[in-house]
């Protein structure tokens, strides 16, 4: 039978969603090790999407196959007592066939935090990227509002397969409450990198380094070198996966 699970996860002690060689910790290889612990065989498991090392997500959305004769409810709980504390699995649901995860999601949602205050904030630091420099809101907003269509988007990121650089986005918005600022990203799909790529050069609009046309030219340019600087991982969390 086929199975899909939303999955959440702390990435900052793992190298990303993917499995990689032996030893190496990923939240794939912890979920696979769950799977297999229940089946008593290896069970492959795909993703929606691969995020990098040290990227969370509350959304991530995973199919694979069991053969499983008791409740679903069941399901979860044997999966989630045999994982690590960092990773759960939120909800479980029956599949239809040739349900995948990645080839059938229509967006892809992420938002990044950006913790804006003088002094950094310890129990923040997981969770957001500390910026101390003040940050105009107003302005990034203005230079996200360009991202929202199909762009080519080279400048900041690299296809994961292929060489198609154009992505369509749903939306681009900023929105603060305090001192941490949110930025809420919705695509039909990613440039490797692309989110934490876009927010570093977003973040020189915000501090005055950049103006919006700046960032207007940098966009159209379609390349790399016209990026900011690309902003850490740990603000990063992939929220949502939607299907038609």
């Amino acid at each position: 039978m086929r199975f899909r699970a939303t999955v959440a996860y702390d990435g900052t002690s793992y190298q990303g969603w993917q499995r990689q060689r032996e030893g190496v910790p990923t939240v794939q290889a912890a979920v696979e090790q769950a799977l297999r612990t229940i089946a008593n065989r290896p069970v492959g498991v795909q993703a929606a999407g691969r995020t990098d090392s040290g990227v969370h997500a509350t959304g991530q959305v995973i199919a694979f196959d069991l053969a499983w004769r008791h409740e679903i409810n069941n399901l979860q709980r044997a999966i989630n007592a045999n994982l690590p504390l960092d990773v759960a699995v939120e909800d479980v649901a029956v599949a239809p066939v040739g349900f995948h995860p990645r080839f059938d999601a229509h967006s892809r949602t992420y938002e990044y935090v950006i913790d804006n205050r003088p002094v950094r904030h310890p129990l923040h630091s997981r969770y957001a990227w500390h910026v101390a420099r003040p940050l105009d809101v107003d302005r990034m907003n203005r230079a996200a509002e360009l991202l929202v269509g199909s762009h080519d988007f080279a400048t900041f990121g690299q296809p994961p397969q292929g060489t198609v650089t154009v992505r369509r986005l749903y939306r681009a918005q900023w929105a603060q409450q305090g001192s941490r600022l949110r930025f809420t990203i919705e695509a039909n799909a990613f440039l490797f990198r692309m989110v934490r790529s876009l927010v570093g050069s977003l973040r020189l609009v915000g501090d005055g380094r950049w103006t919006v046309d700046a960032f207007s030219a940098a966009l159209a340019a379609a390349d790399r070198t016209y990026a900011g600087k690309t902003a850490p991982p740990q603000g990063l969390t992939l929220v949502a996966v939607r299907y038609e």
